[in-house]
């Protein structure tokens, strides 16, 4: 869920430690993997929002992560030969439920109350909130001139959607949605950080799969916990969300989280971080073609402000050549 890429390196479910030095990578699976990681996680929120249309939004995030963690733990545990200590489990655990659990389990319940492509875009913010983080922890790091002007345009683009209503030509979006998202956010990024400073095994995917079992298992206490279990009838799910919740296990994690960790072996992190950016602009777009969701002024104008900031801050040149660039960790929705 949060990566570290050493010299040059999006919210990261366990890749926290990228290969210590990068290999070029067949330019087949190069050019699928930057597919699937633009394509996939772009459409992961279009899928969640179909899903819980008649899925518990806990529940059905849970069932996606656990399904995930419980068949890539044994496989990568096997492959990677390493046998996870306590400390480890614990960093696990911690990162799992702020990716998981307070990440895309608000996610997934903040869908419901706005457009797919707005819940993209909000959370694409989670590169400026690291920024923020990473500035005020503890022996932490003062941004760059560009980076803080990014991450000044992205409050910005946040504040033109939720403010005034009829700014810009269109209605501003559910305030309770939006700030559920900047939560969100704001634990993916917390989650990241936090992940770079703890211990995780040396093995990136059999972290995601640590990380997805324990916020899998979160999730799923917590659909216990407000009643949705003691809700849900598998009957009255529709096909249409039984689908979604089957391409966001297969194709928004399984899938998606190889083809990142394999661009982080072989790929600079600058390029790879750029998903960052086109997510967002994918999920626009299918949201406005398959959900006929508007895209009045106001929405395009926010979207062009808070896309910049990301820009800015993925583009800002390192202050020397030893420097990592943060890339958050399994920022697909």
């Amino acid at each position: 869920m949060s990566a570290k890429t050493s010299s040059t390196a999006e919210p990261t479910v366990g890749l926290a430690e990228a290969a210590p030095a990068r290999t070029p990578g067949n330019p087949t699976l190069v050019i699928l993997s930057y597919i699937a990681v633009y394509l996939l996680w772009g459409s992961t929120y279009l899928a969640m929002h179909v899903g819980v249309e008649s899925f518990p939004p806990h529940l059905m995030a849970g069932l996606r992560y656990f399904m995930v963690g419980i068949f890539f733990y044994p496989v990568f545990r096997y492959l990677s030969k390493e046998k996870p200590t306590p400390a480890q489990w614990l960093t696990a655990t911690v990162v799992g439920i702020l990716l998981c659990l307070c990440g895309n389990g608000t996610v997934s319940w903040a869908v419901r109350l706005l457009p797919s492509g707005i819940a993209a875009l909000l959370v694409a913010t989670v590169s400026l909130w690291m920024v923020l983080i990473d500035w005020v922890r503890p022996r932490g790091h003062r941004p760059r001139l560009q980076v803080l002007i990014g991450f000044a345009l992205g409050f910005s683009g946040m504040v033109l959607l939720v403010g005034p209503k009829h700014l810009g030509g269109g209605e501003r979006v559910n305030l309770w949605g939006a700030l559920a998202l900047i939560v969100a956010s704001l634990a993916w990024a917390s989650g990241s950080i936090y992940s770079r400073h703890h211990p995780l095994p040396k093995s990136a995917m059999l972290a995601v799969a640590m990380e997805t079992l324990t916020g899998g298992t979160a999730l799923l206490l917590t659909a216990a916990l407000n009643g949705e279990w003691h809700s849900f009838h598998a009957a009255e799910v529709s096909k249409a969300s039984w689908l979604s919740l089957a391409y966001l296990i297969v194709f928004g994690s399984a899938m998606g989280f190889s083809a990142y960790a394999y661009l982080l072996k072989h790929c600079p992190a600058t390029q790879v971080a750029t998903y960052a950016f086109i997510n967002p602009v994918v999920a626009l777009f299918l949201g406005w073609l398959l959900l006929d969701e508007r895209l009045n002024a106001r929405t395009l104008i926010a979207s062009g402000v808070i896309l910049t900031a990301v820009l800015l801050v993925i583009l800002a040149p390192q202050k020397s050549p030893g420097d990592e660039l943060e890339i958050p960790s399994g920022t697909e929705a």
